[in-house]
């Protein structure tokens, strides 16, 4: 069987046309035995010689990021920001061959990571050493208000990067960017409040609610999951989740070593909550991104119940034998939820197995 990068291939050759593309996908989604779309693929690797080059280019960028290091002016105690600007440039230009030409899945998203965090890295200690390393150290406002800047700089440059790639995490990258930049404006204006930490948590899971609706909007622009927009939400649910887990988790003290008995049920009922929504969606980002945060929770709800020495393989026991038992039966999970929810939202999320048809029919 063919690959979506080889389709892809044939489509930038011109081989097939982007539309008989579509219509071969489609076909191979419904002779499989589940949809496309429950099977929430996305595009890692198509051979060892994405892992080849990806590590090829780790050890290239590294060794720019340590001359740059070296040669370029540096802070009082910090580095250069030649170290990014040769990192950003190197993998731009590694870019045109290994992501424009070759359609290299990983080494596209290490390049394009690597260029991303070159621009913000050069951004930020070039502004550190235009205003002054004292000056940053000393207000807490002006070094949120540099890394704002630096963010943006960053978000500009990857949509600059995305115009010319394609690249499906380039996306989540600009809207990580973006979120920064929010947060950083924020910080700059409750920096010295007594509530500033509980104003940025509430901040960061707005900004993951705004997220996640981007990456619904991106995933219900492709239902059946047989384009790039699917990997691109992908990305995106996996930004989102974190910045809507996090402070949830934070806040109820899992992060603090503060886990009573209470706060530990409610973690693991949230937990229940999130694996709905990630059913609902299609998505398992937000379970996976929740995994840490309920294995500790759990682990000292057993702890608490007398289970000392036995708390971590019980708690490994339970939510392994669960997540097991989710994936054997996600398909039939998912049509029992989604065939009770109201029309308007259902039509926007993936067809269940036995919708999966008439969304096919429906986009050919």
């Amino acid at each position: 069987m063919y690959s979506d990068n080889d389709l892809e291939r044939a489509v930038a050759a011109g081989a097939l046309t982007p539309e008989a593309a579509s219509a071969l996908r489609r076909f191979f989604s419904e002779q499989a035995a589940t949809p496309v779309a429950d099977e929430e693929q996305f595009r890692l690797i198509t051979g060892f010689n994405d892992i080849f080059v990806a590590i090829a280019s780790a050890l290239l960028l590294t060794a720019l990021a340590w001359i740059g290091y070296e040669m370029g002016p540096k802070l009082e105690d910090g580095p250069s920001f030649l170290s990014g600007l040769l990192v950003a440039a190197a993998a731009w230009g590694l870019a045109e061959f290994f992501t424009r030409q070759r359609r290299m899945a990983l080494p596209s998203i290490l390049l394009l990571l690597a260029f991303a965090g070159g621009i913000l890295f050069t951004a930020m200690t070039a502004l550190v050493q235009i205003v002054g390393e004292s000056a940053v150290d000393d207000n807490e406002r002006t070094a949120a208000l540099l890394f704002a800047v630096s963010a943006a700089t960053a978000g500009a440059a990857t949509w600059a990067h995305w115009r010319r790639f394609r690249v499906p995490i380039t996306v989540a990258a600009g809207a990580a960017a973006a979120a920064g930049v929010l947060l950083a404006l924020i910080a700059s204006a409750v920096a010295g409040l007594p509530n500033f930490k509980d104003l940025m948590l509430a901040s960061a899971f707005v900004l993951g609610l705004g997220v996640f609706a981007f990456a619904m909007w991106w995933d219900a622009s492709d239902r059946a999951r047989a384009t790039r927009r699917a990997d691109v939400a992908f990305w995106l649910h996996l930004l989102a989740a974190p910045l809507i887990v996090h402070p949830v988790f934070q806040a109820l003290g899992v992060l603090d070593n503060r886990v009573s008995m209470g706060s530990a049920v409610i973690v693991v009922l949230l937990y229940v909550v999130l694996a709905v929504v990630a059913l609902v969606v299609d998505r398992r980002a937000l379970m996976v991104s929740a995994l840490a945060y309920v294995l500790y929770a759990l682990s000292a709800l057993f702890r608490e119940l007398g289970a000392v020495g036995l708390n971590v393989a019980l708690t490994a026991l339970v939510i392994g034998s669960a997540l097991l038992l989710l994936s054997a039966f996600w398909h039939q999970a998912r049509a029992v939820i989604v065939e009770r929810l109201p029309y308007r939202i259902a039509g926007k999320v993936p067809p269940t197995h036995e919708a999966a048809g008439t969304v096919s029919a429906q986009t050919a």
